[in-house]
């Protein structure tokens, strides 16, 4: 007889363990909800019952891709983002909780009827706000082709496409603005760090969507340069950053004729977030 769901689950978190892997019980149970296809009420109603041959096969599947470290999201194919599942693919930058915050505080200030996204990845951040704020018109660029089909794609699901105009390009080549929001989540670890980054980051996400092959700050520097140009008079540029590049980030958009509103922290307290306007 088949294994129980709860069996396989509990002989698969002793290998994710093995293999390094953090959280392994809450990724067990998620992968198991993914083989089975269904919420969490219903795998709480069914651990006890023999797992179906092919949902077996492909839970185990996944666990062993996940024993190798693969990213959750590269396994199923979707990440949750501000309530709202993105597709995932090894093209871009997986979104993160912590982006959540650029998300919260441009909601807390209103909606902007015209937005720009600086190196849209999955479109995370640009559709999430188009989802927010439906008289919102918004714009994308993003350097690759193959992120920038994932985006569209995200689009299309979240039925925001007909609002988004998504672009292949290299920030603000051939954009006309102003622009009322422009937002960003650019590549900014330095070169230097990225040995020391997770097996799952490292090894499995896109190296341009992570670095500048720098010291992180290019990116900036570049959109520090064309925002004063691309923002109306009363519009805001927000940006992530990362450890320890606040005061950097700010120098930069100040040098750039950008008046530093506030520096906005994470649900750990880390500067996060650092808002401008013209």
């Amino acid at each position: 007889m088949s294994e129980t769901a709860e069996a396989l689950i509990r002989r698969s978190v002793r290998d994710l363990e093995a293999s390094g892997v953090e959280n392994a019980q809450r990724d067990a149970r998620l992968l198991m909800r993914w083989a089975l296809d269904v919420d969490g009420a219903a795998l709480a109603a069914r651990l006890a019952e023999p797992v179906p041959d092919d949902a077996r096969k492909r839970f185990l599947e996944a666990i062993a891709r996940r024993s190798a470290r693969e990213p959750l999201s590269h396994i199923t194919g979707c990440r949750e983002f501000w309530r709202r599942p993105f597709r995932v693919t090894r093209d871009v930058l997986d979104p993160r909780p912590e982006t959540e915050t650029l998300i919260a505080e441009a909601l807390h200030r209103g909606p902007q009827p015209r937005i720009l996204d600086l190196g849209l990845g999955t479109g995370c951040i640009l559709l999430t706000l188009l989802a927010e704020w439906p008289n919102a018109q918004g714009t994308g660029v993003e350097i690759s082709e193959a992120a920038l089909a994932v985006a569209r794609t995200n689009a299309q699901d979240l039925g925001v496409d007909g609002r988004a105009d998504l672009r292949l390009g290299n920030w603000y080549d051939g954009i006309n603005g102003p622009f009322d929001l422009i937002v960003s989540n650019p590549p900014y670890i330095a070169a230097d760090e990225i040995e020391g980054l997770s097996v799952e980051v490292r090894d499995f996400e896109p190296i341009e969507a992570l670095t500048d092959g720098s010291d992180g700050l290019d990116a900036y520097s570049a959109i520090a340069q064309g925002a004063r140009n691309m923002l109306t008079e009363s519009g805001t540029l927000m940006v992530e950053i990362g450890a320890g590049q606040s005061h950097a980030v700010a120098g930069l958009l100040a040098s750039a004729g950008l008046l530093v509103q506030a520096i906005i922290p994470d649900l750990d307290q880390r500067p996060r977030v650092i808002i401008a306007r013209p």
